[in-house]
């Protein structure tokens, strides 16, 4: 991450697992002031503590309750309204 906040911060959707190249891209292209939203199969990671979640992360809960995952998330998690309403407040939008 770098130290200086982008002018048009970045809402990145992740559906890919830990270990799948799109995550570990994904992960890398975040930059300071961007959000992350965990969905599908990449709410494995808040399971795996080997890896880094950024502060700015949220996990869908409807994906996080189908997995039954919801005790060991390590981050809080948004519904559909909720995405809707982060995608209404981000011009740049990367679905991965």
């Amino acid at each position: 991450m770098t130290s200086t906040q982008p002018a048009n911060p970045t809402l990145h959707i992740l559906n890919k697992p830990p270990g799948h190249p799109r995550f570990e891209t994904c992960l890398q292209a975040i930059q300071e002031g961007d959000q992350l939203v965990l969905a599908e199969d990449a709410v494995l990671a808040l399971t795996d503590r080997s890896v880094t979640l950024p502060d700015a992360c949220k996990a869908m809960k409807a994906d996080t309750d189908a997995r039954a995952l919801n005790e060991q998330a390590r981050t809080g998690t948004i519904d559909y309204a909720e995405l809707v309403r982060l995608t209404t407040e981000h011009s740049r939008i990367i679905s991965w």
